[in-house]
């Protein structure tokens, strides 16, 4: 009996021995391979940057499709997209991209490096160095406003159009997407420059 008693104390010994060994490797270990290394630089970055945002969830490399009234398909791309904690249904993104594929076959497209788009209205919104592309026109400007309700399309602050007729600079342009016109405007002094090749 006692022989056995001596076996079980030796028994525990060895199993306690080895428990704090592997405890205080673990440990050890934790310093040579730190868990940074497990998760690239970039994804680190983006993962504190969710988790400190105020303003609600962020989203990387999101794209929205859909009809708007008049019966044109859109694709709207972006880099990274911000929901809004007080309004859900507003959306404010970076690097932004839309293409509209109009029913006349023509297409429209837009780019952006902020937006803000309204999943419930369809409406967008893109600001900061805006380059459109359309018929062989390009067209650049600092504010576009998309008005799904409203069927427009309206771009102001530093417009300019450059196309193979000529370029023109204006304060604003409102673009009737169900007609197919092009209203331009002038805030200041009621003119409008424009150079038009007649050739």
């Amino acid at each position: 009996m006692i022989e056995r008693k001596k076996k079980l104390r030796i028994t525990q010994f060895i199993l306690l021995i080895s428990g704090l060994l592997i405890i205080f490797f673990t440990y050890i270990n934790k310093e040579k391979f730190p868990s940074e290394q497990f998760i690239n630089i970039e994804t680190q970055e983006k993962i504190e940057k969710q988790l400190s945002n105020q303003e609600g969830d962020v989203f990387f490399d999101i794209e929205y499709t859909g009809l708007d009234l008049a019966g044109n398909r859109y694709v709207l791309k972006s880099k990274e997209a911000i929901t809004d904690k007080l309004n859900q249904e507003r959306i404010k993104m970076k690097n932004v991209e839309a293409i509209f594929y109009f029913k006349d076959d023509t297409i429209l497209k837009v780019w952006s490096e902020e937006g803000t788009y309204n999943n419930k209205t369809l409406d967008m919104i893109f600001k900061k160095n805006i380059k459109a592309l359309y018929e062989g026109s390009e067209l650049y400007a600092q504010r576009a406003d998309f008005s799904n309700s409203n069927g427009y399309l309206t771009i102001t602050e530093d417009v300019k159009v450059k196309d193979f007729r000529g370029t023109m600079v204006a304060d604003k342009l409102l673009f009737d997407i169900k007609k197919q016109t092009l209203d331009i405007a002038s805030f200041n002094d009621g003119k409008i420059n424009a150079n038009i090749n007649l050739k």
